[in-house]
């Protein structure tokens, strides 16, 4: 049992309640980490849901996966072995297994549609919605978000922020949301979900593994052309100027700590990734690494061979990720280079403030953004589809600064030396084994899941007024007067002259009239209504439907319009 989780269990026990026997994933795509261009909300969510199985204090794993999958399967995908617990695999509509657990995960924020869904099938209070918060820069993910405060969300439902920087920029995007939206239609009432503060984890184990391997370290360094004595600075992550980071700032700091180490040192930069268009951007990056950088050893690796990525956190010296875009709110790879004992040097930025003890795991960069106000024509240029999303991010972070000169210092410090890189990729280890390992990550999810328990079972519970989201109804409702009548237990049915059971052998020959198949009666059925109305002639719906079990009325339904829109059928 992990320490945290045995922790929650204790602090539940003490308090005279119980943590929940199961969990509930959302997890639609049932895929694992992608093997190639992986983008860090797909690596932490399946990292997360990983770390459950492995780690987390529960009997039951229940996942509600859209694709065709068993529980072995999905298991091993993401284990690679079998699971000590008990998986099933469930439809995204199931609402049984959220409210036995009391919760139901997910790994985005998108959790408006599952409140609905929630609010119809009437357990409003019956579990809470938890979803995770990755990015806040795309204008339409605020959206997203936004739309927890007008969908059937509640206080006992969560977003989660993985840094207090996500925390505080959720707070003040819902005090305003919710402002305005109550000076617009006159409330009185502020309902948004909880914000809660939960990082992302790294498995330290595995990294300290891969990093510990003195073998591995030659070999790799000697591949590069990097003698013992030589450092090797290590970047790993995307390689997008536009969505990660400019490599100005990085290149020219290793320049000028290069140069202050002088001869004796030979200095190696290896950007280790992959790049979104690699016959644009590897020039750009060739082209600024000659400009910036024309003493340092620059290579170019690929970041898709994950081989290379273990062997190369047995090569470094040094992390360095200098951060300078919106997009990024967390930034998992200084924990992963924390984890294989690398001091690291990042900038003061989101995430990475939380993440990284300045002075202490490495060091923290300071950066300077724009004044307020000086964004509004990019944003506008981006809204108003002038401006790729892409393209945005990357103009502000063209005009965010990371101060070069402390970098350049910061890394200098480091290069000089083997004690203080030594000392801080201990303390790093130390850290992650204290607040970042999965198994203390997942610990905490459970202290949060019981927390919005006692959220739920101490509110007031009142009645809904409206059960189903008004800007998403129930079609054939929605729609109702549009056709001349619509099917109602008085509608009469009749086989059309020179009609009959034939019509349906036909049907099923024609792949137009088999089109979603699925949603209405088997065909034997059919066939029993047409046989059953040439025998007694015009029946009305309900006395059609008064024999059949109430769970396959309303395909019957659907069935009975489809035979007349096919000619088979008569109605009045």
């Amino acid at each position: 049992m992990a320490r945290a989780a045995a922790h929650a269990r204790r602090e539940a026990d003490q308090r005279g309640t119980a943590l929940a026997g199961s969990i509930a994933l959302y997890h639609p795509s049932a895929g694992v980490r992608p093997k190639t261009n992986p983008f860090g909300k797909d690596v932490a969510n399946v990292e997360l849901f990983r770390a459950i199985l492995k780690h987390g204090d529960f009997d039951e794993v229940d996942f509600h996966v859209s694709s065709d999958i068993t529980a072995a399967d999905l298991v091993q995908g993401l284990l690679g072995e079998p699971s000590p617990k008990q998986v099933s695999v469930r439809s995204l509509l199931d609402q049984a297994a959220p409210v036995r657990a009391g919760a139901l995960v997910r790994g985005v924020p998108d959790l408006s549609d599952m409140a609905w869904l929630r609010r119809s099938a009437g357990h409003e209070a019956g579990y809470s919605l938890v979803g995770m918060v990755h990015t806040l820069a795309p204008p339409a993910m605020r959206e997203m978000i936004g739309k927890a405060a007008t969908s059937p969300m509640q206080p006992w439902d969560a977003l989660i922020c993985t840094s207090p920087v996500v925390q505080q920029a959720l707070t003040t995007m819902f005090d305003e949301w919710t402002d305005y939206l109550a000076d617009r239609y006159g409330g009185s009432r502020r309902i948004r979900p909880y914000l809660p503060l939960l990082p992302l984890g790294v498995e330290g184990a595995r990294f300290a593994a891969l990093a510990d391997r003195p073998q591995a370290r030659t070999a790799t360094r000697e591949a590069l052309g990097a003698a013992e004595d030589d450092i090797v600075v290590l970047w790993v992550g995307r390689l997008s100027f536009f969505e990660k980071a400019f490599p100005q700032p990085m290149l020219r700091a290793i320049e000028e700590a290069a140069a202050k180490a002088g001869e004796r040192v030979r200095v190696h930069f290896v950007q280790l990734g992959w790049f979104p268009d690699p016959a644009t951007q590897k020039p750009m990056y060739e082209e600024a690494a000659r400009a910036y950088a024309p003493s340092v050893v620059v290579h170019h690796l690929n970041g898709n061979d994950a081989d290379l990525v273990g062997r190369m956190w047995a090569a470094a010296d040094i992390f360095l990720s200098l951060v300078d875009n919106i997009q990024e709110t967390f930034g998992i790879t200084p924990l992963e280079a924390m984890a294989a004992g690398l001091p690291v040097v990042v900038s003061d930025w989101d995430g990475y403030r939380f993440t990284v003890r300045d002075g202490v795991d490495g060091f923290g960069v300071r950066t300077l953004g724009a004044a307020p106000g000086l964004g509004q024509g990019m944003l506008n240029r981006h809204l108003f589809h002038g401006m790729s999303y892409q393209s945005y991010v990357g103009t502000l972070a063209q005009h965010t600064a990371v101060h070069v000169g402390d970098a350049a210092a910061r890394i200098a410090d480091l290069v000089a030396s083997r004690e203080l890189r030594t000392k801080m990729g201990e303390a790093g280890r130390r850290r992650i084994a204290e607040t970042f390992d999965w198994q203390v990550v997942v610990g905490q999810l459970q202290e949060l899941l019981q927390e919005l328990a006692q959220i739920r079972a101490s509110a007031v519970r009142e009645a809904p007024r409206h059960r189903s989201n008004p800007l998403k109804p129930e079609p054939f409702g929605a729609f109702s007067i549009f056709p001349t009548q619509v099917l109602a237990a008085g509608t009469r049915f009749s086989v059309r002259a020179g009609a009959g059971a034939g019509d349906l052998d036909r049907a099923e020959t024609v792949k137009l009239d088999m089109f979603a198949s699925g949603w209405r009666a088997p065909m034997d059925d059919c066939r029993a209504v047409v046989r059953r109305l040439a025998a007694e002639g015009e029946l009305s719906l309900e006395a059609i439907l008064q024999d059949i079990p109430p769970a396959r009325r309303q395909a019957l339904g659907l069935a009975l319009v489809w035979m007349c829109k096919i000619g088979l059928l008569d109605w009045r």
